[in-house]
């Protein structure tokens, strides 16, 4: 529901099919039942959220399940197209993190909403952390959003289309030229690759999305559209383009299948989470579509495959055991699952009783004589789960919380987890707080407080402080315990890393990503003299680490490399030392192997098999297509800045 006061309203029923009963028997209008907003929120089972977002009308409203997220338009230009969160989502490769508006959702469904939300005054703003803000000339009058092709296209007054990375606010990754007259709507067809434009002379545009070229254009007089337009719709079943003025016209779409024998994917959806078996030299990766496929790490080609792993629910992460034989998957549905992943036998379920928050990550951890399975997520707990051999029930419950997780743990939810033998465990949250565990013990070992960048210092309004990678640096625990052993990611795309003696010391923070994006994943090699840091748009940086924060440090350390691997987030990374390749994954779902130096080995499901020790087998020099020809790919110049 969208206010002339600028105001997104959301109306949430906690009992649907009671509601709607009570509201059909209300009197009619125009022989259509009718009820008011001020007398539908106070009905019962209804909460009224409401958010002053915009400074002028609504121009379109939409929620978008897949980011769980509502995306709402206005001319203003300030304010021109917003991004709200509804729920955190930020480990999918979609992330749109809130917490004020999931607590909300939490207590609605304890029943604790309050009716009254909805007449306390004046609409609350939200705040800058969640929300993204695109500023566009003249405002917006029409957009849509695109989750496969990561994309969001708008268009108003301007006569100018422009498309969006939804991470990426500040500059459109290309602009789209060719209306005489303002834009009234917008589609993409994920599977045709196009851009669909009405402009109100009546004028239908359809556009590649990859070239940035308008393929054809039919002017008023050859499609006979008269009128002034009031609804446009494209019905992706039937591919065709509904247009209304005082009559319907229907313009089908008649196009040659293209070839598209230069892209390669591995999974028809984004890929969450991969891994490394060195027991089987193989490679497993899951999907947003509970979709568990394994590769053969020598030649890229697939081995097995099974779905439906956690249902329809997504996995969030994944981990083998100890002995590299056994998957362990962690999903949407609050589940984990031990596997036999080469025959697809689901071994145990290792769940929680009664409603389960989204699992964030897991881990597989030895402690004293004990194996267990580590997991953290929406709950806000670290839920550990005991793996023996001896154990024959096929679903099995969490073991107690320690009591420091229970008085002093997180208060936000957690996203990532990392472990250092034999005793050390470190946690990540939203809130951007590190939590450094004695395993053994239970107890808590620092608490790391993430810096906001000097350049955020003087924000009136929160930033997104949640830290989504966390990795020990092992060897200088052992030998040189008071330097920085502990690197973490930080807002606006930095690096900290922290000393943890005397409680817990931040030694040195830089800018890690020259796209100022969120940094989704780091790794160390063995000798950990190299840092690899992936960021939300798909670029890899490599920095030299060797003798970096030993002591305090006021500079960055020296960058060794960067390429990009993707044209999406980065959702897996993974260093295999033995043979001095580099494992990753992205919601674009392609799972690829790089060499350490960032040559290009190849895209696992491709047509050619390839041999990891001969470099000629390689598709080095050449690089991913999509990746040759996105805007974001392009080197920085101080120009275009």
């Amino acid at each position: 529901i969208s206010i002339l006061q600028g105001c997104v309203n959301i109306i949430v029923m906690t009992s649907v099919g009671e509601t709607l009963r009570l509201w059909k028997k209300l009197p009619k209008v125009e022989n259509v039942p009718n009820i008011g907003i001020d007398n539908a929120v106070l009905s019962p089972h209804i909460t009224y959220i409401r958010w002053k977002v915009h400074e002028d009308w609504v121009t379109q409203l939409k929620y978008y399940e897949g980011i769980r997220a509502v995306i709402s338009t206005s001319n203003h230009e300030s304010s021109a197209l917003v991004i709200d969160s509804v729920f955190s989502c930020l480990h999918k490769g979609c992330t749109f993190p809130t917490t004020n508006i999931e607590q909300q959702m939490r207590e609605i469904e304890e029943g604790k909403g309050k009716r009254s939300q909805a007449y306390s005054g004046l609409p609350q703003q939200r705040a800058n952390c969640d929300q993204t803000v695109f500023s566009i000339y003249k405002g917006v009058k029409t957009f849509d959003f695109c989750k496969k092709h990561n994309l969001i296209v708008t268009g108003g007054m301007d006569r100018i289309i422009r498309m969006w990375n939804p991470y990426v606010p500040g500059k459109p990754t290309g602009i789209l030229k060719g209306h005489c007259a303002p834009i009234l709507y917008l589609y993409i067809s994920t599977e045709e690759n196009r851009i669909f434009s009405v402009s109100s002379d009546n004028t239908i545009k359809i556009w590649d999305i990859r070239d940035q070229s308008c393929l054809f254009t039919a002017n008023p007089k050859a499609s006979r559209i008269q009128g002034e337009v009031s609804a446009c719709l494209f019905c992706p079943t039937v591919k065709a383009l509904y247009v209304t003025t005082d009559s319907i016209a229907f313009l089908p779409l008649r196009t040659k299948s293209q070839p598209q024998g230069h892209l390669t994917v591995s999974h028809k959806e984004p890929v969450l989470c991969c891994g490394y078996s060195k027991e089987f030299r193989q490679v497993v990766s899951c999907t947003e579509g509970s979709v568990v496929k394994v590769w053969d790490f020598d030649t890229g080609g697939q081995v097995f495959e099974f779905g439906d792993a956690h249902g329809h629910s997504a996995i969030t992460c994944m981990t083998f055991d100890i002995s590299g034989r056994r998957l362990v998957t962690g999903g949407r549905d609050g589940c984990l699952k031990i596997w036999n992943f080469n025959n697809g036998h689901c071994l145990k379920i290792l769940k929680k009783e009664g409603k389960s928050d989204e699992v964030c990550d897991c881990t597989y951890v030895k402690v004293n004589r004990s194996n267990y399975v580590m997991a953290v997520g929406w709950d806000r707990r670290i839920d550990m789960y005991f793996d023996s051999n001896d154990d024959v029930h096929h679903i099995q419950n969490p073991q107690p919380y320690w009591q420091d997780d229970l008085r002093s743990g997180h208060k936000e939810d957690i996203l990532c987890i990392a472990q250092c033998p034999p005793s050390l465990l470190a946690t990540s949250g939203y809130d951007g707080e590190i939590v450094v565990w004695n395993m053994v013990s239970g107890h808590i070992h620092s608490r790391l407080v993430t810096p906001v960048p000097p350049e955020c210092t003087d924000a009136k309004v929160g930033i997104d402080k949640s830290v989504s990678s966390v990795t020990f640096l092992k060897t200088r625990i052992r030998n040189n315990e008071s330097a920085a052993c502990l690197v973490s990611s930080g807002p606006q795309g930095y690096v900290n890393f922290w000393s943890l003696v005397h409680g817990g010391n931040l030694f040195a923070t830089f800018e890690a990503s020259r796209m100022k994006c969120l940094i989704t994943k780091m790794a160390v090699n063995a000798e950990e003299t190299l840092l690899y840091v992936a960021d939300l748009s798909g670029y890899i940086y490599v920095y030299d680490t060797k003798d970096y924060a030993l002591t305090p440090e006021q500079e960055a350390p020296k960058t060794a490399n960067y390429w990009r691997a993707h044209i999406s987030s980065v959702t897996s990374l993974v260093i295999v030392d033995e043979d001095e390749v580099l494992l990753t994954s992205a919601t674009d779902c392609t799972v690829r192997l790089w060499s350490i130096h960032g040559e290009f080995i190849g895209t696992f499901g491709q047509p050619e098999a390839w041999s990891i020790h001969t470099a000629a087998s390689w598709k080095h020099p050449m690089i991913p297509y999509e990746i040759l020809v996105d805007p974001f790919s392009m080197p920085a110049h101080r120009i275009l800045e």
